[in-house]
């Protein structure tokens, strides 16, 4: 089946805007956990909003249950909201961790890409939240980068990493991909300096 006419609309987008779609995304991917970086600026979004349009990927972003309810529900889940209850099911039970909902999110969607932000701020962070490889271990499901190159005005997908099991080395591969990005703002940018240091 061809593009959509909204996947058509978001690649005319921007290409006008001067943009190109890095795509490597597997077409028969159904499950993954997708994160996006660098993330300088709130034009970041709408690049990368575009980029997965355009390439057919329907991205979801973990919220608050009770933010799916009435009156904001409605328009959350359109934009792709997918709401998380961390409470304890039972007396006694401890509350759950970020890593085992959303872990659990994949056994209970078949379709799932989640889509995680591991810096956390649009200010320069040198150590990522690496929940985001947790999940995927877990869940066993491979990681999507995502990512927006303002220099070559590149944005889309650029590679799948497939988790080994060795958290340093496959850390160091993502931090590799993302050392190579140029932020809008790069003075606000850092990869984790934990699995990556320039030679």
């Amino acid at each position: 089946m061809g593009p959509s006419v909204f996947e058509k609309f978001a690649e005319k987008s921007l290409n006008m805007l001067g943009w190109e779609i890095d795509n490597h995304w597997p077409l028969d991917l159904a499950q993954c956990v997708m994160i996006a970086a660098p993330h300088t600026s709130n034009w970041d979004a709408l690049y990368a909003r575009l980029a997965l349009k355009a390439l057919g990927v329907n991205v979801r972003i973990t919220i608050k249950d009770s933010y799916m309810k009435l009156p904001f529900g409605p328009f959350v889940r359109a934009m792709g909201g997918i709401g998380i209850d961390r409470s304890p099911k039972a007396d006694g039970q401890a509350r759950l961790s970020m890593v085992e909902v959303m872990t659990n999110l994949f056994k209970e969607h078949a379709e799932l890409v989640m889509l995680v932000t591991p810096e956390g701020t649009r200010a320069k962070q040198e150590k990522w939240k690496t929940g985001f490889y947790h999940v995927a271990c877990n869940a066993g499901v491979p990681i999507a980068l995502a990512y927006m190159d303002y220099e070559k005005k590149k944005t889309g997908v650029g590679k799948i990493v497939y988790p080994t099991g060795d958290y340093e080395k496959d850390m160091a591969e993502i931090m590799q991909f993302y050392a190579q990005i140029s932020p809008k703002f790069p003075e606000d940018f850092s990869v984790d300096s934990r699995y990556y240091s320039v030679e």
